[in-house]
């Protein structure tokens, strides 16, 4: 289809990605954030090697290749600090035929702003609904505005505002059961090998950094926790302290260097999977059509697919943009469905939800290959639209 007006909801990962491809596509992009400042929720991100390879079909390969971190291999600890598995990532870069970045989320959200044009942008408008009809759609804004479009893509999140609209009923995110800290630091610190991501695991919690651009790593902690509980709302490092008293020296060095004032705390939640992402000119992308857990590194890349099979399914057709948008969903709806249910999966056993599941398997990485472990994250990444 040619010569579409596009109007995107939401300035994340999902909705300036989506910006750029469709831009490259010949179609005419708008892009509405409700946020007066582009603010990332978040600090880093895994950028797996199936999420890279749609950056790099849209240019962007080099770019991300400069923000991101060289991650040479994973290593798991007990929180003790005893080498419970290490596994170099060259075999999955030759199997996968792509090498994953790990990037700070505010050089990443950077990078795709300049790509799209800061100008296709319009910052504090905030979406408050959308209506259509057999030729249009359109959004409206907080302030008494309008944008109207061929098609209305909703990239705002895991809370969006025009999910309801789409699947016809309201959906209400479910907490994960755990909270999670995250953050950057520099990579001065007396860490092992700055080119390896370490991730500690004990007592039903996480600890853990992966190298990013710019000399730093990208930090996180989480531990299982009831929705709304503090105990220290005001000293975020004594809080951490609390929870992982006792755990490895470098756990203990990372939270004496980190920036309680640049630490996100985040209670985590992810969305049932939905039938419906589409309603004929309206359609969910993203966060906001599947929401999941952190435990998998998937949330961006699976965003990033979505934007690659939308922009396929749009220029690939000339029957309509319903069709087009159909087709989308019955493309993305089983894969984004069984990785949202897997991660969560993961997310109750590292979390504890069963301490005798969280158990075993702290004895199952005792005893994994590694190349076990890489042909499980290759499967997963070549899944993709584009393998």
């Amino acid at each position: 289809m040619y010569g579409l007006t596009v109007i995107i909801i939401g300035a994340g990962i999902g909705g300036l990605t989506a910006g750029i491809a469709l831009q490259q596509a010949g179609y005419s992009v708008q892009i509405f954030e409700k946020t007066q400042q582009l603010r990332p929720a978040g600090a880093g991100i895994s950028l797996w090697s199936n999420g890279i390879k749609v950056l790099n079909r849209l240019g962007l390969g080099d770019q991300v290749a400069e923000i991101g971190g060289l991650m040479n291999r994973m290593e798991y600890r007990t929180h003790r600090d005893e080498l419970l598995n290490g596994v170099p990532l060259q075999s999955l870069v030759e199997q996968v035929g792509q090498r994953p970045y790990p990037v700070a989320r505010t050089d990443l959200q950077q990078m795709l702003l300049e790509a799209v044009g800061k100008e296709q942008v319009t910052l504090g408008a905030t979406c408050v609904g959308v209506q259509q009809d057999e030729k249009s759609a359109t959004a409206y804004f907080a302030d008494g505005t309008t944008a109207t479009g061929d098609l209305v893509i909703a990239a705002d999140g895991i809370r969006s505002t025009i999910r309801d609209y789409v699947v016809g009923g309201s959906v209400t995110p479910r907490y994960a059961g755990y909270v999670n800290w995250n953050g950057l630091v520099e990579a001065d610190l007396s860490f092992q090998d700055q080119n390896t991501w370490v991730i500690y695991v004990g007592e039903g919690k996480r600890a853990s950094w992966m190298p990013v651009g710019g000399d730093r790593f990208y930090f996180f902690f989480g531990t299982r926790m009831p929705q709304g509980r503090n105990l220290y709302p005001d000293d975020l490092r004594q809080e951490l302290g609390y929870y992982f008293q006792g755990w490895a020296s470098p756990v203990q060095r990372l939270i004496q260097n980190l920036d309680p004032s640049q630490t996100n705390r985040l209670e985590i939640a992810d969305l049932d999977p939905l039938d419906c992402w589409v309603r004929g000119r309206v359609v969910l992308l993203g966060d906001a059509a599947h929401a999941s857990t952190p435990t998998l590194g998937q949330g961006g890349c699976q965003a990033m697919e979505d934007v690659e099979m939308l922009c396929r399914c749009l220029v690939t057709t000339n029957l309509s943009v319903e069709d087009a948008l159909q087709r989308y969903e019955m493309a993305r709806n089983a894969r984004t469905a069984s990785l949202t249910l897997k991660a969560r999966n993961r997310t109750d056993t590292i979390y504890n939800k069963d301490p005798a599941q969280t158990q075993a398997w702290y004895e199952q990485l005792k005893q994994e290959k590694p190349e076990d472990v890489i042909n499980a994250i290759a499967k997963i990444i070549l899944g993709g639209p584009l393998g």
